[in-house]
């Protein structure tokens, strides 16, 4: 799924083999690579040589990289223990060839069909390669998948190739060199028919499943360790980190309260004003790129970065996806794919439409008012944040893992090592918006809410797998400190207990650029250019952001006149 989201197309017609005999010979494969590795590009005595060698900076990326995935495969967290990894692997080996017109309707209802045929294997492994107890919110993930799968198979699916066909009705059911047409065979009915089968399947064999003690939710100390060192290039230990991120998120919650003092100190009643903020129903669209374009012209008055022109375009998200969307890991912002061809790139956003009823349309317009707009799906995501970032990964990074490092893949980003810049970035971001003046005061309520939430999502990251906090405890963390609901606490709790190091690399990349601006900032003097430094950070590509800040001093100081 990854290298399919990545834009390379060789294996769009398969699903990956995760049987035990594949992972051991994977995991040999890995150390095989790694020895090479050692013999041909070994390890430099300081990180500074990397700066000019972008072989020899792929080569360490790699290191980390086959480091972080042996660890996993060992670790027995994964995979062997997390059934919802193979629900989301094969719904998105179909949605990544239905989302994305990267080749024609025929070439990809022939991999979709191939696909579909090898669903019924790759969930029966999952019975064999899952061993012991699982933790309970995990196996209520993957039923729910199973349900949104047939969803989506059911009716999703046959929409879809209406709406291709409509759009291509000459080729959109060709499937074969001959010009015959699977549908009209009912081969690809036969296909979908054997797959929710197959779902519905496992989903029944999950009802058996043996349900962990609440400790499974945690990776463990060593685990945690490993990723945060290899995969982040964090030198701070997990506990260290824990105590900095309690220390920062006091003078963060701090700076929250003195700012609900106009809410009388109400988070739910500042809550209620932006959702009150909010567009019509007629300039729902408009608003995005009204928004968009207002921060574009803001940055590039400022000069503060390399912006370029690079269109992207709101719409709905599409009809046929709608009824199986909310229960995936559907993102509205998907990275584009670096091998992907594109003109305009398309941000899918919830439907509001004239035809709604009025209490649909109000409730959906609360939930996507200026605030969240404006933050989330301009900054964050479809602007200076990760389409930015994107953009000078995929034109500018000197290195070729950082390309690709990011790319959202089923379940999460194709690398992990890629995450303190993708995500640091894209944080980083909207702190810029702010400094730029572009946000209103509502906006910069919600931007402040959104720091002290990254900061608890840090805590809780390493609370939960440092084995210090329990599930119920993070659970309750979240509705004290950031007023979620129960059931949003719960959610967010299960997502950071299926990955852990993960939650941490938004803050974690965040707090890194901050610190390492304002020290060069403070170094440079004059000669510091904000421009040259994020263009410096981002020509890197997703890489771990410590690594990458090591190499801004030096790209900086090469370029700065003694």
């Amino acid at each position: 799924m990854t290298a399919t989201f990545t834009g390379v197309h060789a294996h769009d017609h398969h699903l990956p083999d995760w049987s035990e005999a594949a992972w051991t010979r994977e995991v040999e494969e890995l150390r095989g690579l790694r020895a090479r590795l050692d013999r041909e590009w070994p390890a430099p005595p300081r990180v500074e040589a990397l700066a000019d060698d972008p072989a020899r900076l792929d080569a360490e990326l790699a290191r980390a990289n086959i480091d972080v995935r042996i660890a996993e495969r060992a670790s027995g967290f994964f995979q062997e223990r997390n059934p919802a990894l193979f629900t989301g692997e094969a719904i998105f080996g179909l949605v990544s060839l239905m989302s994305r017109d990267f080749a024609p309707v025929p070439a990809r209802i022939e991999a979709l069909h191939s696909r579909l045929l090898a669903i019924p294997t790759f969930l029966e492994a999952m019975r064999t390669v899952i061993r012991g107890p699982v933790p309970a919110l995990w196996v209520e993930k993957a039923q729910r998948e199973c349900t949104a799968a047939c969803e989506l198979l059911e009716v999703g699916l046959p929409a879809w190739l209406h709406t291709a066909a409509t759009a291509n009705a000459a080729t959109a059911n060709a499937a074969t060199a001959d010009g015959t047409t699977l549908q009209t065979h009912g081969v690809l009915d036969m296909a979908v028919a054997s797959a929710t089968d197959a779902f519905t399947a496992a989903s029944e064999w999950l009802q058996g499943v043996e349900v962990a003690e609440p400790a499974a939710y945690a990776a463990g100390p060593d685990l945690l360790e490993l990723l945060l060192r290899r995969g982040h290039w964090c030198e701070e230990t997990p506990r260290a980190l824990l105590a900095r991120a309690e220390q920062v998120m006091h003078a963060e919650q701090e700076r929250l309260a003195s700012m609900l003092e106009a809410f009388g100190g109400d988070w739910s009643a500042a809550q209620r004003a932006m959702a009150e903020d909010r567009p019509t129903v007629d300039d729902y669209y408009g608003v995005f790129r009204k928004r968009w374009d207002e921060v574009r012209e803001a940055a590039q008055r400022a000069d503060i970065v390399t912006w370029p022109e690079w269109p992207i375009r709101y719409v709905p998200i599409p009809a046929w996806a709608r009824s199986a969307q909310p229960q995936l890991y559907w993102l509205f912002y998907r990275s584009p794919a670096p091998f992907d061809p594109y003109t305009e790139y398309e941000y899918v956003v919830t439907p509001i439409e004239c035809d709604m009823p009025a209490d649909e349309q109000d409730r959906r317009l609360r939930a996507w008012n200026h605030s969240v707009i404006t933050l989330n799906h301009v900054v964050h995501h479809g602007g200076i944040g990760h389409h930015v970032q994107n953009w000078h990964a995929i034109h500018r990074s000197s290195s070729r893992v950082g390309t690709v490092a990011a790319v959202d893949a089923a379940s999460r980003i194709g690398m992990f090592l890629g995450g303190t810049m993708a995500e640091g970035w894209a944080c980083y971001a909207t702190q810029l918006a702010e400094e730029l003046g572009v946000l209103t005061p509502l906006e910069q309520l919600s931007e402040q809410h959104t720091r002290v939430r990254l900061l608890a999502r840090a805590l809780v990251d390493l609370g939960l797998h440092l084995g210090d906090w329990s599930f119920d405890a993070c659970a309750a963390f979240y509705q004290s400190t950031v007023g979620m609901t129960a059931a949003v606490a719960r959610a967010e709790t299960t997502k950071n207990s299926m990955f852990p190091g993960t939650a941490l690399m938004y803050w974690l990349g965040t707090s890194t650029i901050l610190e390492t601006r304002e020290r060069l900032r403070h170094a440079m003097g004059d000669a510091f250019s904000l421009k040259a430094f994020h263009d410096a950070l981002l020509s890197r590509g997703a890489i771990p952001v410590p690594l990458a800040v090591a190499l801004v001093h030096t790209d900086l100081r090469a370029s700065t006149p003694s």
